[in-house]
């Protein structure tokens, strides 16, 4: 389900623009432009682009995890969605959250060990093929897309609200801004730009959850109370069905965020950017305990929103009735409405330099999975040199920015949350199930990965069209052929089993190659060696 949002010229309720804001905004960039600066004196080769020269330390590491999955969809998207419709609004938390238990325990120390820069490094290791290269890549750059969606959007609403700035131009600025990051700095910059916006958004998040209970003599019952009392939903808001309609499409989106979180590309390419394995997993155990913290965060916010903003009409549009900015303002009028203009400007800063961090840490994947995994693994053969490939990957930044900035402005209407849950969809269908499979599966085959992987993908994107958010409320027609909003849960079904079947079926000598390669791939995966030969080259 999407929701629509309202767009605003005025910085306050008030009409007047938030100096402080745009102050501490431009103070962040200069911050983050030295940073840049910096990291590029350092960046030289391929793997200083790509890995940060893997010598960023497990603790750094986890900041810069927790930095790319705290985005905009948290901090503004998920904030609106409990504002709107309360208790369901928690499902994108909870489930978000449950999916790092994969990552650290399944994936971490495996895929360090077996990639390179990217996770179809360790899926190529024994399906070592044009055609497998290829669709992880794809799922790559769809779900890269889709979240950088989500992020433009909420840059721009962010800024035009806040600001005084139009969509388009705030939009922009955005898109320059991570084309700076990301073709000079590399994953140094991203990186260390991640852990600074990291550490202001849990500061910002943990003060105005405080200056919240503060109000409410720190007490929880009461933040339910007020919030049931002011809410138009009123006690509903405490029970499920404020946003899903059905328990399938609650569990079909579980099911993207679930597995969907180990699949996403920008957070698989971190952990090549530490020294060893065990770094890696110490990496997902401070990122799991930073994300872990910021939702509840989250949790409060979501309700402190509807006690603060929801009642009071000085935050919406006197000719619509609709909350100024839409959803996605929730958290940044909840700032003002708590804790004054001063810390709405610093909220509106971090969550600015929240988007743009994670833009950056977006398009180094994106830029990834066209120059490493395509330019260099499928049209060269992997024989191109570092300056071939760092160049093509700036050429390929250049363009994921032009992209994202077009589909943002496209896009202007669309929820964040929903946005980052499409990407979630793509990631649990195509990326999970093959970087899982080619892990822990013997019997899987080139075939049975790219046929089945392929449907998935078809899938998702086929249902995702024929759903009520594109089908019905974009495309305009009456009603959904496909009644899910979410449809990972039975895109995810379809890939995983179309893999087992097809693989299963496969007599083919690539078949046979790349299931006696398995215990090869046990042995690196396990203990790390030839992991270090690889990545040097």
């Amino acid at each position: 389900m999407a929701f629509p949002m309202v767009a605003a010229a005025s910085g306050t309720p008030d009409g007047s623009v938030n100096k402080v804001a745009i102050a501490m905004f431009l103070v962040f960039v200069c911050i983050t432009l030295g940073i840049t600066y910096w990291a590029a004196q350092r960046t030289r080769t391929s793997q200083d682009f790509y890995a940060a020269g893997r010598r960023v330390t497990g603790l750094q590491n986890g900041l810069a995890i927790a930095g790319d999955f705290m985005s905009a969809a948290s901090l503004l998207g998920v904030t609106g969605l409990i504002f709107i419709g309360g208790f369901d609004g928690l499902i994108f938390a909870v489930a978000g959250i449950a999916g790092w238990p994969i990552v650290m325990f399944l994936l971490a120390e495996r895929l360090r060990n077996l990639g390179k820069y990217t996770f179809t490094d360790a899926v190529a290791m024994r399906l070592d093929t044009a055609s497998v290269r290829v669709l992880s890549a794809c799922g790559t750059l769809i779900a890269v897309v889709l979240y950088l969606i989500a992020q433009m959007v909420g840059a721009g609403k962010l800024v035009e609200v806040l600001f005084g700035i139009p969509y388009t131009w705030a939009v922009m600025t955005v898109g320059v801004l991570m084309i700076i990051y990301v073709t000079f700095g590399g994953m140094i910059a991203t990186t260390w730009v991640q852990i600074i916006k990291a550490m202001l958004l849990l500061f910002g998040g943990t003060v105005l959850s405080i200056m919240v209970m503060v109000h409410l003599d720190f007490s929880v019952e009461a933040l339910f109370r007020e919030a049931t009392l002011v809410h138009e939903q009123g006690t509903a808001i405490m029970q499920p069905g404020g946003l899903f309609s059905d328990p399938i499409s609650a569990i079909s989106l579980g099911t993207a965020l679930v597995f969907g979180t180990a699949g996403l590309p920008h957070i698989l390419m971190r952990f090549f950017t530490v020294p060893d394995a065990p770094s890696a997993r110490r990496s997902v155990l401070f990122a799991t305990g930073f994300i872990g913290y910021f939702y509840i965060l989250i949790f409060v916010l979501g309700f402190g929103a509807i006690v603060f903003v929801a009642g009071n009409p000085n935050y919406f549009d006197s000719a619509t009735g609709k909350l100024i900015g839409g959803s996605n303002m929730a958290a940044i009028h909840l700032a003002q409405a708590a804790a004054g203009d001063l810390f709405l400007g610093f909220l509106s800063a971090v969550a600015f330099a929240t988007i743009l961090a994670v833009v950056a840490g977006l398009t180094l994947s994106g830029a990834s999975a066209i120059s490493h995994d395509i330019y260099v693994n499928v049209m060269r053969d992997g024989t191109a040199s570092d300056a071939d490939i760092v160049r093509l990957s700036r050429i390929a930044t250049l363009v994921l920015g032009v992209l994202a900035v077009a589909l943002g402005i496209a896009f202007e209407q669309q929820n964040v949350a929903y946005m980052v849950a499409l990407a979630f969809t793509i990631a649990s269908s195509v990326n999970f199930p093959l970087l899982f499979l080619s892990m822990y599966w013997r019997g899987l085959t080139p075939r049975g990965a790219v046929i089945g992987g392929g449907i998935g993908l078809v899938t998702a994107v086929t249902l995702m069209v024929l759903g009520p958010t594109v089908w019905v409320q974009t495309l305009g027609f009456e009603r959904a052929i496909f009644p899910y909003s979410y449809p990972a849960l039975f895109s995810m079904t379809v890939s995983i089993v179309t893999i087992v079947v097809v693989s299963l079926l496969d007599n083919s000598a690539a078949a046979g190659r790349a299931r006696a390669s398995f215990d090869n791939l046990l042995v690196r995966a396990h203990t790390g060696i030839g992991a270090e030969e690889a990545t040097e080259h």
